[in-house]
């Protein structure tokens, strides 16, 4: 939410589109910690594949709005 917030006062769409692929990136960050504290029992399966689809959920999101950005040819 943070690299959106700090893109969207970006002066170009290009720029913007930049901070929503770290955004993006990190919601894949967000994914792999969520493996970590699964291996070391901080969460429940069902936990995780909550967790994990709301991460999924959210590139998705992401990645459609940084599309939306881009002129259709």
């Amino acid at each position: 939410m943070s690299n959106i917030a700090e893109g969207f006062d970006c002066d170009s769409k290009v720029e913007f589109g930049r901070f929503l692929g770290i955004a993006r990136r990190s919601a894949v960050e967000v994914q792999s910690l969520l493996y970590v504290a699964l291996d070391v029992d901080h969460m429940t399966s069902k936990e995780f594949t909550d967790l994990y689809e709301q991460a999924r959920k959210a590139k998705a999101l992401i990645g459609g709005f940084k599309k939306s950005l881009t002129p259709r040819t």
